[in-house]
Formats: C-alpha cells, sequence, structure tokens
C-alpha cells in the first residue's frame, strides 16, 4: 500500500519532519511517499499547498497524511479544508499541557528553533566545525579538546557519526581511521594513547563492510570479502585488549548508533533541549 504524507510548517519544517516521520515510522506495511512543505507563512503559500493536497488526493485515491507545526490561524484553516488527514502537532500537545500547567506556551513562528546568536546555535556549529576539522585523522594536536574519539576501520559509520552527535548534542567528536599497520601489533596508535580514555570504538559485520566499500571501491583489496574479515577481526581484539569500549553498527541507524555511545560513555548532552 502507498500514501502521501506532507509534512508542513511556517518554518523549517524540522519539528513536523522529525515527529512526523517517527509516527509513520509504525507503520512498515505502508510506503510512504513523503513531502515537506517548509515556509508556509502567507495565506497565498497556504492556498498552493492545500491544492497540491487536494492534487495528491484525487491523484492516488486516498486522503494524504498531513502533519504540521502552523500557528497562523488563517493559514490553519486553509490547511483544515483540505482533503486530508490533518495532524497538527502544536495544538495536539501544547493545548493540554497549557492546561495542565496553567499558562498560555509561547506559541510563536521558530520558537522552537534557536536564533543563529544564541549560545545553543553557536555550541552546535562550534561542535560540526571541530568534527569536520578532526575527520579521518586529520588534526590529532586538537585531541585534548575532544569530548570522544572515535577509532575503527574505514566506512564503519564514523564520520557521520561524529556528525550527528556535534549536531544533535553538541558534543565535540574526532575520529581516526584504524589501518592495518595500527592493528598489526594490537596497540593503539602513539597519537592516541595520551587520550585513550576519550575512545569508542566502532565495528561492523564483514559481509556489509565490504557491500559499503564495493560501491566506493569495487573489485578491489580494499573491498575484498577476505580484508574485511581480516580488518574486522583484528580491530575487535585490539579493543578487547585495550579494554576499549565498542559497538557494532551493523543495522543500525546513526541515531542508534549516537545514542548508545551518549548511554555508554556517559557524555552529556552540551545543548539545551
Amino acid at each position: 500500500m502507498k500514501r502521501t504524507a506532507f509534512f508542513i510548517s511556517d518554518g523549517t519544517g524540522i519539528t513536523a519532519e522529525t515527529l512526523g516521520n517517527s509516527l509513520l515510522s509504525q507503520f512498515e506495511a505502508i510506503d510512504f511517499e513523503r513531502i515537506t512543505l517548509p515556509y508556509i507563512d502567507s495565506v497565498e503559500k497556504a492556498e498552493k499547498a492545500a491544492a497540491r493536497i487536494n492534487q495528491a488526493a484525487a491523484t492516488h485515491g486516498h486522503r494524504p497524511i498531513v502533519v504540521d507545526t502552523i500557528v497562523d490561524k488563517n493559514i490553519r484553516q486553509i490547511l483544515d479544508s483540505a482533503d486530508c488527514l490533518n495532524i497538527d502537532i502544536f495544538s495536539t500537545f501544547l493545548a493540554p499541557l497549557e492546561r495542565e500547567l496553567s499558562i498560555e506556551s509561547s506559541y510563536r513562528v521558530g520558537k522552537s528553533h534557536a536564533a543563529t546568536t544564541s549560545p545553543n546555535y553557536l555550541a552546535r556549529i562550534d561542535a560540526v566545525n571541530f568534527a569536520l576539522d578532526n575527520d579521518d585523522g586529520a588534526r590529532t594536536r586538537h585531541y585534548a579538546e575532544a569530548d570522544i574519539i572515535l577509532i575503527g576501520v574505514s566506512r564503519s559509520g564514523k564520520t557521520p557519526t561524529c556528525l550527528y552527535l556535534a549536531m544533535q548534542y553538541g558534543i565535540k567528536a574526532a575520529n581516526y581511521p584504524l589501518t592495518e599497520e595500527d592493528m598489526a601489533d594490537l596497540r593503539i596508535p602513539k597519537s592516541l594513547e595520551p587520550h585513550q580514555q576519550k575512545l569508542f570504538g566502532l565495528t561492523i559485520d564483514p559481509d556489509r563492510l565490504a557491500a559499503i566499500r564495493n560501491e566506493r571501491r569495487a573489485n578491489s583489496r580494499y573491498a575484498s570479502l577476505k580484508q574485511c574479515y581480516h580488518e574486522i577481526d583484528e580491530v575487535e581484539m585490539l579493543y578487547q585488549r585495550q579494554n576499549i569500549p565498542f559497538i557494532s553498527t551493523t543495522d543500525k541507524s546513526i541515531e542508534e548508533i549516537s545514542t548508545r555511545i551518549m548511554e555508554e560513555t556517559g557524555l552529556q548532552r552540551r545543548l539545551k533541549v
């Protein structure tokens, strides 16, 4: 079965997308075509959005699912008139909270996303820049500033995990790729020795690793199944010998990997929710 889902917002649409996708993920049997419409902040834009929703309903024969974070009442009325199931996140969750807390919420555009001069925003950008500057062992001299240093073989998920930790939690995460030379004597590289307490290992199923590497460098020794099995065996023995905590990234999303790392290391979020 296939259905259409719209995520609509008078801002970036990030909140509508995040919560909407979380809800839709519970219906694995349905193939959703997901459409995000950000910055629907005028009556004219709302009318165009409603027309697009109605067109989808007519084309597919099913009412689209609409998840929105619209504040303006006039815009809301237009969306409510469209042929869809409309899930208004703000009224669904904020209205009962207002009643319980006996106070009105700060119900305005952009409230859920901090200004670009806020401490939260600046901390996030600082962490992202740190992750980019310290990717793939580029600048080990900055590791003293790191909150965590991810290590693992090439293509095990280090870089995207570092960036997610920076974006979502404000964590300064560096990463260092372990090579055959590093693993030869089952010891961590000398540049990492002063920071061993910050090390966290990633591993991955060798078959999955080979598939990923073949997309990058097909039919090479680097991507061969034999080489992938060898590297994973060596790196996991290294983790165990050096008492480095580690997790497998196989079949895990970046979000799940990052959450597991936060839980296992006890790192604290540096961004205010």
